[in-house]
């Protein structure tokens, strides 16, 4: 199973939902980047359980640890070990789906792929495993804080079910967001979402949406042509997180309504720099950024655990319902922002320092 994110800056998450711990390696990132616990708790605190009312109740404060590549508060250049221990962990409350198959789970793809799989919350296919992912992604926040002071990543959840947040996204600001629990950038309409997240929960049921991100002050020129243009990278990124099922940058999938003369961004200097009028390309052409804001965004399908009976079969291939226990979130946008803004980080740095390695 391959783990692996990155080229230059690579990423190496590990652990299991109701295992010891959780966590992550990074290779590659540049040394004397000044770096404390402090600087990945803050990331950590923002995709942790518990910390309101319409997510999972697990208890976890998902304190981290460096246990490498780190000294008198700066990296080494050598790899970085970072590790969360799992202490609520409650793989009695899955004995169940040791012998079914949980509808829309990685249970029986996971058992069919390797012919053994950890049914105690689903094991790597848990949304737990993220956190190797934000607290890596925390290193290369602090790396821009000095290589791209401006840059700036924000991600916001855009729609809940039926309900969509009517929002510009060059001005959403990162505080506005997080000043609420769904983080929904339109203030106004805030408690309506909750009300429908807290409904789909009393009903047992779920709710899926979109995230939209927003990046600023990207430089020219990351990204490489063919195989590793930037919108394919960040798509491959955000459809690697759990729960993901779509992904689409600028115009998106609406281009397709659209003539070129609609469609297409014009050119125009600003004090000796191109510029564009429209951003439809989502601040992406070729591949390769082109210092416009690159905005995309990330759909999400409804959480698959279910506290309704549902229709399934075992692993001995009988027929059966399940109606699942554990805790478990009745919709997954709120804590997944951080986890987008995450995997934007990962991108950015790795095809910055490619970029740097050819400049």
């Amino acid at each position: 199973m391959s783990s692996v994110f990155g080229q230059l800056f690579r990423v190496s998450t590990w652990g299991e939902s109701h295992g010891g711990g959780v966590g992550v390696v990074v290779d590659g990132c540049p040394p004397r980047v000044p770096l404390t616990v402090g600087d990945i708790q803050v990331e950590l605190d923002r995709r942790r359980p518990g910390q309101s009312k319409i997510v999972t109740p697990r208890n976890e404060a998902d304190q981290c640890e460096i246990l490498s590549g780190v000294f008198q508060g700066q990296t080494l250049g050598t790899p970085i070990s970072i590790m969360v221990r799992n202490q609520d962990a409650r793989p009695e409350a899955y004995t169940e789906m040791q012998t079914m198959f949980r509808p829309s789970h990685a249970d029986f793809t996971y058992q069919g792929k390797y012919g053994i799989r950890d049914w105690a919350g689903g094991g790597r296919a848990s949304a737990r495993e993220t956190i190797g992912r934000v607290a890596a992604a925390a290193v290369a926040r602090q790396y821009f804080k000095r290589a791209l002071p401006k840059l700036e990543v924000v991600a916001y959840v855009k729609q809940v079910h039926k309900l969509v947040a009517d929002v510009d996204p060059a001005k959403v600001s990162a505080r506005a967001i997080d000043r609420n629990i769904v983080r929904w950038p339109d203030a106004d309409t805030v408690p309506r979402v909750i009300r429908l997240i807290e409904q789909a929960r009393a009903d047992g049921d779920s709710v899926g949406g979109i995230i939209e991100c927003v990046i600023r002050h990207a430089p020219v020129g990351l990204g490489e042509p063919v195989f590793d243009r930037m919108e394919a990278d960040l798509g491959k990124a955000m459809l690697s997180l759990p729960a993901s099922k779509g992904f689409e940058i600028g115009s998106g999938f609406a281009c397709a309504t659209l003539k070129g003369s609609e469609h297409n961004d014009e050119f125009y200097l600003q004090k000796g720099r191109v510029r564009t009028r429209t951003n439809r390309s989502g601040g992406v052409q070729g591949g390769i950024t082109n210092g416009e804001d690159i905005v995309f965004r990330v759909a999400f399908k409804p959480v698959a655990t279910l506290s309704r009976a549902q229709k399934t079969v075992t692993v001995s291939g009988n027929s059966a319902t399940l109606k699942a226990r554990g805790r478990h979130d009745p919709c997954v946008l709120p804590r997944a922002v951080p986890v987008v803004e995450a995997m934007a980080h990962l991108v950015l740095v790795d095809h910055f320092l490619r970029q740097k390695a050819i400049s």
